[in-house]
């Protein structure tokens, strides 16, 4: 028997609280072959497609990309670049709708593409990644643009850089894929399970993990088989497949390290505190491209099902490729199409255009007829009956949840763990009074946010306030001190200049000497000349106004000489 298949028999299994035993309708998109989507005539690459800050363009309408080529860089710690899925030319970066909930759009850049999919300057492999840098790994997770494909899209190399005060004892695998019709995931252990087994290789060491564990339900026997089978031919003993009981929402993060591990994350906490962390097996495909092959990530499985569409399936679609175009080539669309989703049944969104493009967390686009998706009516009023707090997986009270959320007291809502929930949709499902409970509790959420972000805000600007007020009052205190000292310095009296020796004994200062000296030159200069018989151009044949003009000036200088003189006595 195989080492990984031992394992998995003496692993000892737990239960989290709720959940639902739900139709898994997972065949209908298993009976087709995987294919690889045709290119669209345009792409439309949303510059947001994971939490935190949107990605700044590197790029302008007109450029030419290859495909590849990083059409957006990460801005701030909490980003991820975006990529061209194709090659071709950039038509437009504009506001443009993306699959979200809120239905708001979002800045998008729109590539013409060429059809010859030529790939730009990859990424450098490092095939030695067992000796490379732990730094240099995560940054070529963080420029490959990888996100958690689970659902979450959490940029990865910042999930991949644990804290030094809680080391990573235990690395979990997410492989459930628990919500019904879904099954990209399941497809992708089955064709890819060595490449999974060395991406989840890659982040191990980087997370420091004494072990791992692969969580997989147990609807899914050939993708278990597969990658049973490769842990076993890899000889790794710290890794181990095991098959849990198919419950939604087991593929939870918090749901499934309870079923495998009997731990509990606290309370607005992550599973970093408790030693562990979670990473969905799609993630770890990326991690393996991006550094072995150096490829970014610009494509994923989607799975496109429901009684809707002609020919429920999987491809492997370019990010931005158009919904429209995924469904046509799933046969299109047929006379049963009611309604499409994107997401499963219990978590996706309705969406109202079919142009909107996919994203990299897009895993599943669900054309349901109206059994798959009824309408629940009109909700009617609460009974009190608990149902949904038998159901709430996370241990919550959403019956106390929706009314404060309703009243708007986001203060109450928030004291019972609103953000605990992880709107799995179990509370509403099983509502009878069809109370839509998760968009209440989304709601409170979003204002919550909003406040938060308004309170950080006027406490940021209460700050600047603060030190433009301190800022005036130093400015002042200062300029108050430099007119004390100037007013100190004009009170003190003027120390009278000590009497040269040249001045008690009646002699001239040194300017003055140094004016007579001159004239004594220039007097002597011109008693030369008058020997010679030279005489002045300037002193010869004046007229009578030159000579008076002469006179009235050494006059003028006379009576100034004698003006110095008495001012000297003065002041002596």
């Amino acid at each position: 028997m195989p080492q990984s298949a031992q394992k998995q028999q003496k692993q000892t299994l737990y239960r989290f609280n709720g959940g639902l035993h739900l139709p898994d309708n997972k065949s209908q998109s298993l009976t087709c072959p995987l294919e690889t989507a045709i290119i669209p005539k345009r792409l439309t690459v949303p510059l947001q497609q994971h939490i935190g800050e949107s990605a700044e363009p590197l790029v302008k309408v007109g450029d030419s990309v290859r495909k590849g080529d990083m059409l957006a860089k990460p801005h701030g710690y909490v980003s991820a670049p975006v990529h061209a899925p194709s090659s071709g030319k950039i038509v437009a970066i504009d506001t443009l709708p993306i699959p979200h909930p809120s239905g708001l759009p979002a800045p998008c850049v729109v590539i013409e593409t060429d059809g010859q999919d030529t790939w730009g300057n990859q990424l450098a492999p490092i095939p030695d990644y067992e000796q490379a840098d732990p730094s240099l790994l995560r940054e070529r997770i963080r420029n490959a643009g990888i996100v958690g494909l689970g659902g979450a899209a959490f940029p990865s190399s910042v999930k991949l850089t644990p804290g030094l005060e809680n080391p990573i004892h235990t690395l979990i695998i997410n492989g459930a894929e628990c919500e019904p019709y879904i099954t990209c995931d399941d497809l992708l252990m089955q064709r890819e399970p060595e490449k999974i087994l060395l991406g989840i290789h890659i982040i191990r060491r980087l997370v420091g993990a004494e072990r791992c564990l692969i969580g997989i339900e147990d609807n899914k026997p050939e993708a278990i088989e597969r990658l049973s089978q490769a842990v076993s031919d890899s000889g790794e003993a710290w890794a181990s497949v095991v098959a849990i009981p198919t419950l939604y929402p087991s593929g939870g993060e918090k749901q499934l390290i309870k079923v495998l591990t009997g731990k509990e994350v606290p309370s607005g906490s992550i599973p970093a505190k408790i030693g562990m962390i979670c990473h969905n097996v799609a993630t770890a495909f990326a991690v393996a491209e991006a550094v072995v092959e150096g490829k970014p990530l610009i494509s994923r499985y989607v799975t496109i099902t429901g009684k809707g569409v002609n020919q429920p399936r999987n491809l492997q679609a370019l990010i931005g490729t158009p919904i429209a175009e995924l469904v046509a080539q799933a046969g299109g669309y047929n006379e049963q199409a009611s309604k499409l989703i994107i997401g499963g049944p219990m978590m996706g969104f309705t969406l109202a255009d079919d142009e909107i493009p996919i994203t990299k967390a897009t895993n599943c686009l669900l054309i349901a007829d109206a059994t798959e998706s009824p309408d629940p009516g009109v909700a009617l009023a609460c009974i009190r009956c608990g149902q949904c707090a038998n159901a709430c997986p996370a241990n919550l009270l959403p019956q106390q949840m929706y009314w404060y959320a309703r009243a708007k007291d986001l203060e109450k809502v928030q004291e019972y763990n609103l953000f605990d929930c992880i709107e799995c949709g179990c509370c509403s499902h099983v509502c009878p009074s069809h109370i839509p409970l998760v968009q209440y509790f989304r709601f409170a959420k979003t204002e919550s946010w909003a406040q938060e972000k308004e309170q950080r805000a006027a406490e940021r600007a209460r700050q600047r306030h603060e030190a433009q007020l301190a800022r005036k009052e130093r400015l002042e205190a200062e300029r108050k001190a430099k007119l004390r000292q100037k007013k100190e310095a004009l009170k003190k009296p003027v120390a009278k200049k000590p009497a040269t020796k040249a001045d008690s004994s009646g002699e001239e200062d040194p300017k003055k000497a140094a004016i007579a000296a001159a004239l004594k030159r220039a007097a002597e200069k011109k008693a030369k000349l008058a020997e010679q018989g030279v005489t002045p151009k300037n002193q010869t044949d004046l007229s009578d106004g030159q000579k008076q003009a002469i006179k009235k000036a050494n006059e003028r200088r006379a009576g100034s000489d004698s003006d110095a003189v008495t001012a000297d006595k003065q002041g002596g």
